[in-house]
Parts: C-alpha cells; sequence; structure tokens
C-alpha cells in the first residue's frame, strides 16, 4: 500500500495500491500514520507513485458504491492527510512519477518542493468535473501553491509537465530516470536547513502563524552560530 524507506535520515513514501493508487480508507489512514512518524523522525520526505501514475485521486468506485458511511469516515481522512503534509514540520518533496489527478494533484501541491516526470502524464484538480467541493484543506493548499487559483479550480483543467511547470504547479519536470535522484538532492538540500528554522519559516509562508519569541530562541542558539561562522568562512573564501 505504502512502500517506505529510509536513507540518511530522509524517508521515501511510494504509493504503491493498486493500479492507481486511488485514494481509500485504508490509504489515507496508512499515509497519516507515517506522516505522524516522519513528522518525529525523518529529516525530510519524498512522496512518489509507482509505474506511470503517481495517484489517480479518490476511489470513486469505492466511494459510490460504499455510500453515505463510507464517505463519513472517509472525508476526515482526507482532510487530514490534507493537513498533515501541508503543516508538516520536515520538508516535503513530491516526485510525481506520473498522472496526479485531483487528490493526487493536492498531494504534490501540499509539498515543499515539486518535481514531476516529463512524458505525457497530467495533473491538474478536477473535483468538480467529478461534481464534489473541495475539503476546506485542499482549497486552500491550491490557493497557496498555484498562480490564477481560480482558473484551474473552477475549469477542472489538466496540464502536462511543461505545461504545469509554465502554470506554476511544479518547480522542476525530470527525466524519469533521474526523477528519484533528483527528489533525493532536493531533500538532502532542504533537510540540511535547521529544523526549527524551516518549520518557523514553512509555517509563515503557509499563513500558518508567525512566532516571534520562537524564532528569537532560534536566532540565540550557540548551534545556529556556529553554523552561522561555517556560512561566513566559506563565503569569505569565494
Amino acid at each position: 500500500m505504502i512502500e517506505r524507506s529510509k536513507e540518511h535520515g530522509i524517508v521515501t513514501l511510494r504509493l504503491a495500491h493498486g493500479k492507481a493508487s486511488a485514494m481509500d480508507v485504508e490509504l489515507l489512514e496508512a499515509m497519516n500514520r507515517e506522516l505522524d512518524a516522519a513528522a518525529v523522525n525523518a529529516k525530510a520526505v519524498i512522496l512518489t507513485g509507482t509505474g506511470s501514475i503517481f495517484s489517480a485521486g479518490v476511489d470513486l468506485f469505492r466511494l459510490t458504491s460504499e455510500g453515505v458511511p463510507y464517505v463519513e469516515r472517509f472525508f476526515p481522512l482526507l482532510s487530514e492527510m490534507i493537513r498533515k503534509i501541508y503543516e508538516l514540520p520536515v520538508p516535503v518533496v513530491a516526485a510525481a512519477n506520473g498522472h496526479a489527478i485531483a487528490g493526487g494533484c493536492i498531494l504534490v501541491l501540499a509539498s515543499d518542493y515539486r518535481l514531476m516526470a516529463a512524458g505525457n502524464g497530467r495533473i491538474g484538480v478536477a473535483e468538480l468535473l467529478v461534481g464534489v467541493p473541495f475539503p476546506e484543506s485542499a482549497l486552500r493548499v491550491v490557493q497557496f501553491a498555484v498562480p490564477n487559483a481560480p482558473r484551474y479550480v473552477l475549469t477542472g483543467k489538466t496540464l502536462l509537465p511543461q505545461e504545469a511547470l509554465a502554470a506554476g504547479m511544479i518547480d522542476e519536470v525530470v527525466e524519469p530516470n533521474q526523477l528519484m535522484q533528483r527528489a533525493a538532492e532536493m531533500a538532502t538540500q532542504l533537510g540540511a536547513i535547521p529544523r526549527e528554522s524551516f518549520r518557523l519559516t514553512k509555517r509563515q509562508l503557509r499563513g500558518l502563524g508567525a512566532d516571534d519569541k520562537a524564532a528569537l530562541a532560534v536566532w540565540s542558539e550557540p548551534a545556529i552560530h556556529d553554523g552561522i561562522r561555517a556560512y561566513l568562512a566559506k563565503t569569505v573564501k569565494k
């Protein structure tokens, strides 16, 4: 369902739930558990998928076949997962290996750095084409991550990788055979930032609340001063 690996403190979570890694109750429960663990013991997280699909979004077949009781379990879990990715205190790098549609696109957009494999994979928020409104957490993610978000929310248009790059949905298009290497590079780079500095800055950027008292404490830490000295020494040598 989720293939987990860890190397040098970087946790890779690979969606491997059927052909399309469609989101159901079990996948969401597993992802929420993994995110809780990563928030405690990971330097950074890489999210990726299997084959030619990152995630096709919600398992609509199961949703409609199991009805209201299932929806009432599913919807809060979906909102919780989106919120956890968006607010995770460590860097999250999305490595979209292919199609990232609706909920799959939200996973990518909620990440801190967004890669997509070159090719014919498409990405977009198609919720309104399906006929359902966005969870509040999902719409907040799209509004934060995508310039001119209403254009894509209201039309449900999906984009090819280069189109998504031009639209600001993703940060890089990478050849498929280099996707995970590039994801590891970015996770390593972002994961090297002092954890509390990253956490506080991420919260400020995403409108989750500023905390100057906590920032002051970080600015005063001896370990941070050591890092500043190392940075200055490296810069002066150049």
